[in-house]
């Protein structure tokens, strides 16, 4: 994975709880809900580098 993509993916994610927090804090349900959904998205972003880092793996044991 590229560590510029894994940064990214993590400053989403921070984003995200940031936003969460800050949305319960003040009892705004939107604000919190898009916190999750930024968070839960750079989660997914995460994941599938991961999947795109074990596949090359695989492949370059099988050479």
């Amino acid at each position: 994975m590229g560590f510029l993509d894994k940064m990214k993916n993590r400053a989403e994610q921070m984003k995200g709880r940031a936003k969460e927090a800050v949305g319960r804090d003040n009892r705004d349900r939107s604000m919190e809900a898009e916190g999750r959904a930024d968070r839960l998205k750079g989660s997914a972003k995460q994941a599938g580098e991961h999947m795109k880092d074990a596949v090359r793996d695989i492949r370059h044991r099988g050479k």
